[in-house]
């Protein structure tokens, strides 16, 4: 069977779950794997051998073999039958990342569960082993290509344990998915200018006292503004310090002050503003079609802002 194709029965096509899966005997399903067609091509050769030439020896190693297989079927099937599986939440990503979706598989028997992996269409991750009486996490990344709320799909949790002569598989549904974020605008353009209060008065023209966030250097910047130490843990670029007036002032991050046209690429810059904005400590609100979001600082508010750019125009 390709390593690339999902295997999984066409006409069994299950449906969504939610909960805790069990694993029953009724729910797997088991094939020979490539290497078990070429074993069972030898063994055929053998029996033909031992027909045409009488020799009891080959008739003693045929019948060995093939109750070996036979035995390997029972112990491969078995690997998978009890278990008991839960989707676990999946971390956002980007747009071009990839998500790394989680298992939780738990035995309760006295039997170690070896070798046991996650396959799909798109991808397969490391196989683990399970200990009796244990759990453990089996992951599968899965790339991520459009922005939005995405589910897996169909996958299998398959395993080839002991001999790799068969597989057995049991295909799932979960109810489970992946906030995938728009992917950030490769360019960094400035930030849109802030905007006084209403109710804030008329801000002076002289340099205020407040600090106001950073910004990258520029040349004529003086040495005393430069924030060296956030400048180190970035990297070789170095960043300056911004001051404000005393007037309250806002940085709304709107829809339609964005260079580009077309939706994706609004979404892509607004993505890139949002990032730059948090990571220079500015306090900043999120426009969009149908939705503000006040300037509010933080690890939440910056989840909320990625969030909506995520979801936009679409159903929840």
């Amino acid at each position: 069977m390709p390593s690339a194709a999902l295997p999984y029965l066409p006409w069994r096509k299950p449906a969504t779950e939610s909960g805790p899966v069990y694993l029953g005997s009724r729910r797997l399903y088991i094939l020979p794997t490539r290497a078990g067609l070429v074993f069972s091509l030898l063994l055929l050769g053998l029996l033909i051998g031992a027909i045409n030439y009488g020799v009891s020896l080959i008739y003693f190693f045929t019948f060995w073999l093939a109750a070996i297989a036979v035995m390997g079927m029972l112990h491969t099937q078995r690997n998978l039958s009890g278990l008991l599986l839960q989707g676990c939440p999946t971390a956002p990503v980007f747009a071009g990342e990839s998500a790394c979706f989680k298992l939780r598989v738990a035995n309760s028997s006295r039997r170690t569960r070896l070798s046991l992996g996650l396959r799909h269409g798109q991808g397969q991750g490391e196989t683990r082993d399970l200990a009796a009486g244990g759990e453990v996490l089996l992951e599968l990344p899965l790339p991520q290509a459009e922005r939005g709320w995405k589910t897996p799909g169909r996958f299998a949790i398959y395993s080839e344990f002991p001999l790799g002569l068969f597989r057995c598989w049991s295909v799932l549904d979960l109810d489970w998915g992946v906030l995938v974020y728009p992917r950030p605008a490769a360019d960094a353009l400035p930030l849109p200018a802030t905007e006084a209060d209403d109710d804030a008065g008329v801000a002076s023209g002289s340099e205020g006292t407040e600090f106001a966030g950073l910004r990258g250097y520029q040349p004529g910047d003086p040495p005393r503004r430069i924030a060296w130490k956030a400048s180190a843990r970035g990297g070789e670029t170095l960043l300056t310090k911004q001051f404000a007036s005393g007037v309250a002032r806002r940085l709304y991050l709107s829809w339609w002050r964005t260079p580009e046209r077309d939706p994706e690429g609004r979404l892509s810059r607004l993505t890139r503003w949002v990032l730059d904005a948090h990571a220079c400590g500015l306090c900043y609100g999120l426009e969009l079609p149908g939705r503000k979001l006040p300037p509010r600082v933080g690890e939440t508010h910056l989840r909320q802002c990625l969030e909506a750019l995520a979801r936009y125009g679409q159903v929840r």
